[in-house]
């Protein structure tokens, strides 16, 4: 798989300056949480700014009570299910600027894709989310993006991804440069984390080529309704798995290999697809593809159908595996 990334710089610029602003809210529970939300909120609407909330249901809720009749100004959405795959968070936040913020009003979001109840591999791809932030928006149109992460719940490694992802850090009533900040966005550590080994036990394996990949999709389907997946569901698999595979035919150097195995106590389908191709582009698959565009749509569809998306490259080789819940 090989792809190329032209013209992307990381955004540090303040909103204001006619750039992106990409802050962390540090905060300690809900009512911390709906104090500087709700102050951050206000101050948008007050400067005429569009306003998008993509936080938990709860959270909605909480706004608001606490906004009241300004929250029919503020436009929400719930991260479970706009974030429910984190790899689809971002074309949320491109719709926004590009339906908002191109006005040139400038605009304002919350969004918190990291919280305690992710499990340990989505919360890699929401940091992964965070940093990509940093690449995605280079130039205007201006608007600001808070990202709020609660001190009370989170691990510590995980806020001090927080100040390395966002060059600005606000907590309490201060708002400062992130000294941490890593200027990672073209170059994310994460993307080159290793994943864990499948099970020793019931992981299957298929090499792929022109000749095996008819055979490969039968059997990701197959595999699928045998570990309770409806037909749609099995369909939708082995839609994503056939892109991946066919993806490694055109740009992995015309051969792959498809691993897949159940892991029964998540609910999930596990599979993956490696080649000898290297990603160039850290944001494909996140963005929606133009007319036009030839490269992309595959993982983009991918990003789609499935519920988590883990994508990992290097001049080594790429790495596609994805899961999908039984039901």
């Amino acid at each position: 798989m090989r792809m190329t990334c032209r013209g992307l710089e990381p955004a540090d610029s303040h909103a204001h300056g006619g750039y992106f602003r990409h802050e962390a809210l540090l905060y300690a529970g809900e009512p911390e949480f709906v104090a500087a939300t709700t102050d951050f909120i206000r101050e948008g609407l007050t400067a005429g700014e569009p306003v998008l909330a993509v936080v938990e249901a709860r959270k909605i809720e909480l706004l608001r009570s606490a906004l009241g009749a300004d929250a029919d100004h503020v436009e929400f959405a719930d991260m479970a299910v706009v974030g429910h795959n984190p790899g689809r968070i971002l074309d949320a936040w491109y719709g926004f600027a590009a339906g908002h913020a191109a006005a040139g009003r400038g605009a304002r979001g919350i969004g918190e894709p990291v919280y305690a109840s992710r499990s340990a591999a989505e919360l890699i791809e929401c940091q992964l989310h965070e940093a990509l932030l940093n690449l995605a928006f280079p130039a205007p149109p201006p608007w600001t993006l808070l990202c709020p992460y609660d001190t009370s719940t989170l691990e510590v490694e995980v806020l001090a991804e927080a100040r390395r992802s966002h060059p600005f850090v606000r907590q309490g009533t201060e708002t400062a440069a992130s000294a941490d900040y890593r200027h990672n966005g073209a170059d994310p550590w994460h993307l080159r984390a290793p994943l864990p080994d499948p099970p020793a036990a019931g992981t299957e394996e298929l090499a792929i080529d022109h000749a095996s990949l008819a055979r490969a999709r039968h059997l990701v389907a197959a595999r699928a309704v045998e570990a309770g997946a409806s037909m749609a569901r099995a369909g939708e698999l082995s839609l994503a798995i056939s892109e991946l595979a066919t993806n490694s035919l055109r740009h992995g150097g015309g051969r792959g290999r498809l691993r897949l195995w159940h892991d029964a106590d998540a609910g999930m389908l596990v599979y993956e697809v490696a080649d000898g191709g290297h990603i160039t582009d850290p944001l494909v698959g996140r963005r929606r593809p133009t007319g036009n565009q030839l490269d992309g749509r595959g993982l983009w569809l991918v990003n789609q159908l499935c519920d988590l998306v883990q994508l990992r490259t290097s001049p080594g080789g790429t790495v596609v595996r994805v899961h999908m819940r039984v039901t």
